[in-house]
């Protein structure tokens, strides 16, 4: 079993920051990737940013210049270091791994931006 757990989540007005932290524990065999996804009230579920094995990283065009998601592979940790943010990144952020026994998520966190 592989557990998933999000911190870091939060209000924050325009133009703040915040950081989000992802711990995975459990059975952890290879990783292949990790990630950050989020969805807003509404709307599906989209990619934020991604990052391989090897530090190959994807972002949405959305985010990219104010996101930087980084893994510590001695900790089994994924974050999101988010910069300069705005109303419409509010949603709730969930990490995903990707390993070579399935796909985990955690339960998400909640990021509110006010205007």
């Amino acid at each position: 079993q592989v557990h998933l757990v999000e911190s870091g989540g939060g209000l924050v007005q325009a133009g703040g920051s915040l950081r989000l932290s992802c711990e995975i524990s459990g059975s952890i065999f290879s990783i292949n990737a990790m990630g950050w996804y989020r969805q807003a009230p509404g709307q599906q579920r989209e990619l934020v940013a991604r990052i391989t094995e090897g530090g190959s990283t994807v972002y949405a065009d959305s985010v990219k210049g104010r996101f930087t998601i980084s893994r510590d592979n001695a900790k089994n940790t994924v974050s999101l270091q988010m910069n300069s943010l705005k109303p419409e990144d509010t949603g709730v952020y969930s990490c995903k791994v990707t390993t070579t026994r399935g796909v985990y998520w955690g339960q998400g966190t909640q990021v509110t931006v006010s205007s």
